[in-house]
């Protein structure tokens, strides 16, 4: 990708880049901002050409951002901050008196906002669940650094809510025991909730066959699916606050919807990539 600034300061006059694009040697893919003999062959040739079209300053953020940096899928739209207004085909320029240089760096060679800033951004555009996934998928790839175990599913992310909901206690996440890696863990209680999703436990066997070493050294084992917290979610609650020894179960909170994890990432610290891997 080149933009016109940069061919006019190689040498290049107005003459010679029409010429240039008349004969396919240059493709015009936004104003100012050409591909060289080629069209744009990946998205990330695409984000480049977009963040050169809205200025000097300009970073790919929000949920492009997210999906440079491995936290979800490529949006058909590509989102861009820039210092000034812009209007660009095919671009959502969301304009930002905040952005500093701190905010940006470089992946795979491309102006992007930083892990935290473009979390910070995707508060704005998606809803909860999405964003407690993008949070924990950060983790996961280490762009962010803190005290907390990341979940790995979205399963896990609403079981965590639903404890929240009931004022149920939180547990450790993805601990080892006896061996084996348990999904929820409350140590002192010896109980521990494993959650059954298909993508993560699809052998039945070899599931009952963990369940019972767990016991035989001390911990008991609930599975839970996705269908028993949406269709019996307070019966579940009551379930684990006596599991838990919560007063017989019959004193448990009951929330709204409104309790979330979106704010889990405020104090993390953040690794950015400035250079695209060898």
């Amino acid at each position: 990708m080149v933009t016109r600034t940069q061919l006019l300061n190689a040498g290049l006059d107005r003459n010679a880049i029409m010429h240039r694009v008349k004969t396919g040697a240059l493709i015009r893919i936004h104003r100012g901002v050409y591909a060289v003999g080629h069209r744009p062959p990946s998205p990330h040739a695409r984000a480049m050409a977009a963040v050169l079209a809205c200025g000097p300053g300009a970073a790919l953020s929000h949920r492009s951002a997210a999906a440079l940096w491995g936290l979800g899928r490529t949006p058909e739209t590509i989102d861009v901050t820039a210092r000034t207004d812009h209007r660009v085909n095919g671009v959502r320029v969301h304009r930002s008196r905040t952005l500093t240089p701190g905010d940006v760096t470089h992946h795979y060679g491309i102006p992007v906002t930083t892990p935290q800033r473009t979390l910070r951004d995707l508060r704005r555009v998606l809803d909860s669940t999405s964003l407690t996934r993008a949070v924990n998928d950060a983790r996961l790839a280490h762009l962010i650094k803190d005290t907390r175990t990341p979940t790995r599913s979205v399963l896990e992310d609403a079981f965590l809510a639903f404890l929240d909901r009931h004022g149920l206690p939180k547990p450790e996440v993805n601990q080892i025991v006896a061996g084996y890696e348990v999904d929820m863990l409350w140590r002192e209680q010896r109980l521990i909730a494993e959650l059954d999703g298909r993508a993560f436990h699809q052998d039945f066997e070899a599931d009952r066959d963990r369940d019972a070493d767990l016991l035989t050294v001390g911990f008991r084992v609930v599975r839970v699916t996705h269908r028993r917290l949406e269709r019996d979610e307070l019966r579940e609650a009551q379930r684990f606050a006596v599991l838990l020894g919560l007063s017989g179960g019959g004193g448990i909170r009951t929330l709204g919807a409104g309790v979330t994890h979106t704010t889990v990432f405020e104090t993390a610290r953040f690794n950015h990539s400035r250079t695209p891997p060898g």
